[in-house]
């Protein structure tokens, strides 16, 4: 592809320096596109203490799914630096602007998953997304681990509890 196209789709992203399409791979027969992110920067803030400056020590290979694109399944791949820190000694993983570590999906996707799943139930969003319910349910969990957290109970005097929610209560969904 040329030059204009992975300006046009690093835009598309939301993409800012130092991060920007290099590569727009377009497969029609899969109906799926995939997004090659580059990071160009030779130095970056060190991730756990925040010191600026700090050299990349090497990069490591990372996928997300993203929100699709005229109907295509779309993926961002980028090889994200890790940080070789010279003031605290650590040798850390950058942060990627478009998602939260460890999570696999883009935050566009995952705010679309959740949308989804507060009028579907999760079998039918994932679906609907082409993922595993599983997947779903551990954003889900994730996202309601927070809000609970979150949530301050201290004027809680009694809680209601019957078998229905009983048995709901069981866990086997993350499992």
């Amino acid at each position: 592809m040329s030059i204009a196209v992975e300006a046009l789709f690093t835009t598309a992203l939301g993409l800012q320096a130092p991060w920007v399409v290099a590569k727009v791979d377009l497969d029609t027969a899969k109906r799926r596109i995939d997004f090659e992110v580059s990071c160009d920067a030779g130095k970056l803030p060190c991730p756990a203490c925040g010191v600026n400056g700090q050299g990349i020590h090497d990069r490591v290979k990372r996928s997300w799914r993203h929100l699709d694109f005229f109907q295509f399944e779309a993926w961002l791949h980028a090889e994200v630096p890790r940080v070789d820190c010279s003031a605290c000694g650590k040798t850390t993983q950058a942060e990627v602007p478009w998602a939260r570590p460890g999570s696999g999906f883009t935050l566009l996707f995952e705010a679309l998953a959740l949308s989804l799943c507060q009028t579907l139930p999760a079998a039918q969003a994932a679906a609907q997304l082409r993922v595993r319910s599983k997947r779903l349910w551990r954003r889900i969990a994730h996202y309601v681990g927070i809000a609970r957290r979150r949530d301050a109970m201290t004027g809680v005097r009694a809680v209601g509890i019957d078998e229905t929610s009983l048995k709901a209560t069981s866990n086997n969904w993350l499992s």
